[in-house]
């Protein structure tokens, strides 16, 4: 599956944002959300500001203007080829005319690609060509930050360098098993969780950490309020009462779960410009099926 989607930023006529998404090959099934082409077209020394929520681990790759980002207390600049571990929490960034491609990395690929633990790099924002964990792809740069070589050709060297990286791993079945359940919007609690998937709570916990980042309930917890969050984003009515959650037990639980997540209140980010993230939203929920890539699931 391949496809590709305009759609204009909407803070300025002048600012345009164009996506194409991949689907990775066959033989990569469950580890990777998509492979994304962004070319951001914006007026020169301008920027576009916006929040990206939460998400599992990625690598993003530009050529043109990088990010300024801020997450938490943390910030990235200057990095060419940006990369996070899995996130909790809303990462701002500011971006100008650039071309990207993206890279989002689920449990089972972090399984095959990495040998450290993933809370080890939760909610944490790191230069990919500096940092221990992700430095392994900064040979990508060559041909992904290179607006010389074509698009086709950069696909292939992505697929043929993830190819060459990926090694099996032992807990494969266990992780697709957690991912499938997590993705289940009926589970709210753990003891559910752990039950559904027919493993031990402490198995569970220490699998999750592993390789998903977190613990099982803050997984749940992401589950819930992306999947209202994302429903916000769709919906042309902009109200958070039909896009709030039914295991949410009542407005006031949901705004707090709302600060956690994304460090405002739902009012405020209600209004926001999000010239990035609505028009991204609308193009991978019409192309791939699923607005966010915490809400894919591992089996296509």
């Amino acid at each position: 599956m391949q496809g590709q989607a305009d759609h204009s930023s909407g803070l300025r006529t002048s600012s345009h944002v164009e996506s194409k998404f991949y689907a990775p090959p066959r033989e990569f099934e469950g580890c990777f959300t998509t492979f994304y082409r962004l070319n951001l077209s914006i007026d020169a020394g301008e920027k576009i500001c916006d929040y990206m929520p939460p998400e599992w681990a990625s690598i993003r790759f530009f050529s043109g203007d990088v990010p300024d980002a801020q997450m938490g207390e943390q910030s990235l600049i200057d990095a060419r080829v940006a990369a996070s571990g899995p996130r909790s929490l809303a990462a701002k960034f500011a971006l100008g005319d650039t071309r990207m491609w993206g890279i989002g990395i689920m449990p089972l690929g972090w399984a095959r690609l990495f040998d450290s633990d993933a809370d080890a790099v939760a909610d944490k924002a790191m230069d990919a060509e500096k940092h221990p964990t992700f430095c392994k792809f900064a040979p990508l740069a060559d041909v992904l930050c290179d607006d010389s070589v074509r698009e086709t050709e950069q696909y292939d060297a992505l697929v043929d360098f993830m190819r060459e990286a990926m090694q099996p791993h032992p807990e494969e079945e266990r992780i697709l098993r957690i991912h499938r359940a997590l993705v289940e919007e009926d589970l709210s609690k753990v003891t559910d969780f752990a039950e559904r998937v027919q493993l031990s709570v402490r198995t569970l916990e220490r699998l999750c950490c592993r390789f998903f980042g977190f613990t099982p309930k803050l997984l749940l917890r992401r589950q819930r309020f992306m999947r209202s969050l994302s429903a916000f984003m769709l919906q042309s009515e902009g109200k958070w009462t039909k896009a709030m959650d039914a295991h949410y037990h009542d407005q006031a639980q949901f705004s707090r779960e709302f600060a956690a997540f994304m460090g405002m209140t739902p009012t405020e980010y209600a209004a926001l410009d999000h010239p990035f993230l609505r028009s991204f939203t609308a193009a991978r929920a019409a192309v791939v099926g699923s607005p966010a890539q915490t809400l894919d699931a591992p089996d296509r």
